[in-house]
Order: structure tokens, then sequence, then C-alpha cells
């Protein structure tokens, strides 16, 4: 569920602290010490959680600690930005021990993606905004210059973004302004019906996936469908899906899959937006109220 009234956090400057902690998946080091640096070139402080470099089977840690990280970036004064690490799996495990009211008390921008899609639904329903947009490896290893990282490092200064990309066969015209909610289609559909669920009337939905095959994606849409979802969406933004083979038994491809599951409605739609697990993944404000127009010449997204 998404709060009524969603908090911008503030922009940051020159010499704020951002905190870096793995909620979820182990992560290399050396993708949080060059990713630090980058940060630290940038004008900020950097505080690296007690356990972001620790190793607990699959996970960063234990989820009490993975927990402790996060609650204390959370309600540490001099941190202004929450920057996780990386995704995979683990951060479900941490939902029921954040509170809505502490997120809501100390607004201030969460940043990731992937498996931090169930944070990020933890922030909509406390009412504060959040980052989808690069994590560690991105910053560590992407140019300085790389459109993504300048994107990201302009919305933390408090610049908010124009995106401006091709149009595509599938695309459905029409202009729509409304909130943005989205993230991992795997994700989010888990916590359907649940506190956490973050598909809304009205709302436009940005979905992107991995490792997905697409009659999973397809299964997961008819869900979406049958629960009332799509049907009442304003608009549909439809990211890279990576890392899965077309299965020519399915006798479409993915993205024609999830064309098929929106056809019969009338918002807009625009596929192979630059958002996902692919080095063009844009920031998407969660929570954020912006203009989406799909032309016949392309797709403009206005925050």
């Amino acid at each position: 569920m998404i709060a009524a009234e969603i908090t911008m956090p503030a922009p940051l400057c020159p010499g704020d602290t951002i905190a870096l902690v793995s909620p979820s998946s182990k992560v290399k080091h050396e993708y949080i010490d060059n990713a630090a640096a980058r940060l630290r070139s940038w004008g900020y402080e950097v505080l690296i959680g007690e356990h972001a470099y620790g190793a607990h089977g699959n996970f960063a840690g234990t989820p009490a600690e993975r927990l402790a990280d996060l609650q204390g970036a959370l309600v540490d004064p001099s941190v202004k930005a929450i920057l996780c690490t990386r995704g995979g799996y683990g951060a479900v495990h941490l939902l029921e021990s954040l509170s809505p009211e502490e997120i809501r008390r100390h607004a201030k921008w969460l940043i990731g993606f992937s498996d931090i899609s169930a944070l990020h639904a933890a922030w909509l329903r406390a009412g504060v905004a959040s980052l989808h947009a690069p994590m560690c490896k991105h910053i560590a290893e992407e140019a300085e210059s790389q459109e993504s990282t300048c994107y990201l490092r302009s919305v933390l200064e408090g610049r908010m973004p124009c995106y401006t990309i091709p149009s595509h066969p599938l695309n459905r015209v029409g202009e729509v302004r409304a909130r943005v909610v989205g993230g991992n289609l795997a994700v989010l559909t888990g916590l359907l019906r649940t506190p956490y669920d973050v598909f809304q009337e009205g709302t436009i939905l940005f979905i992107e996936d991995v490792g997905e095959r697409t009659y999973k994606v397809e299964r997961m849409l008819y869900n979406l469908e049958l629960c009332g979802v799509l049907p009442r969406l304003a608009g549909l933004i439809v990211g890279r899906f990576t890392d899965y083979n077309e299965d020519p038994g399915m006798c479409m491809t993915l993205y024609e899959a999830v064309h098929a599951r929106v056809a019969h409605y009338s918002y807009p739609v625009c596929f192979n937006f630059p958002v996902g697990h692919v080095p063009q993944n844009h920031p998407m404000i969660e929570g954020a109220v912006a203009t989406l127009t799909v032309a016949s010449q392309g797709v403009t997204l206005r925050f």
C-alpha cells in the first residue's frame, strides 16, 4: 500500500554522508571500495556499514546484522542517503522489522534496484520517495560520464531528470501525468496483496527483471491482470528484461507477451526503457509524479 502523501528527501550537499549497506546478498569488496572512492570524488563522505562486507551463506549477514546496518543508517542524523551495495535476495527478510514511522521521521534517499524493490515498497508505504537506481558495481565500474551515473548524481543534487528514448514498434501512444512506482517484477508480484503492495490505481508502473523466462513473466502479468492491477494503471513503462532466452514454443517474444496483456487497455505504454540489469539503468524516482509522453517519434519521461 502506498501512502497518500509522499515526501521527497532533501537534496544532498557537498560534505554530506552517504551510508553503504548490504541488505540482501553478499557483495564483492572491491565494488564497495571503488564505489566509495567515486562517491568521495563527488564531494561526499562515506560511511560503510559494519556488516556491508559480510557473508552468511548467500547473504551479506544474518537478517539481524543486515537490519542493524540499515536501521542504523536510517536513524543516524549525519547520514543523508543510503546506498544499497547490491540486490540479489534477502531484503524481504527485513520488511516486517522496518518501522514506517521511523522511515517517515528520518526521510532520506534509499538507492538501489532489483531485490531492493522490496525496500522501495517499504519506503512508499511510509510515504517517502526513493531512488530505483544503480548500485556499487555500476558506480565502481562505469565511466564518470556514463549517462545513468550522471543522472544519479544529478538527482542526488536535487535536479529532476527528463529522459528521452527512441520509439519502439510495440509502443502505444498517449500522454499521462501520474505517480511513478515499480521495480523488479518478480519481487513486486511477490508482495501483491500484502502491506507492501505498490500496485495502485492511477499510477505509472515500470517493470524490469533478470533471468525470468517468458512464460514466467506472462504468468506474473496474468496474475496482475486477474487481480485488477493492469486495467487500472495510468501508464506502463516496460524496462529491460535480461539473462533469458526467447522460447519459440511460446509463439511470441517476451515483449510481445507483455504487449498482449495490455493490448485491450488505452493508457500509454512504452517498451525498451533504459531501466533494469543493464548499464543504462536510469534512476526512477519511486513515488514522484512525472509526465509520460509516448509519441510516434519517441518517448519522454519528465519528473
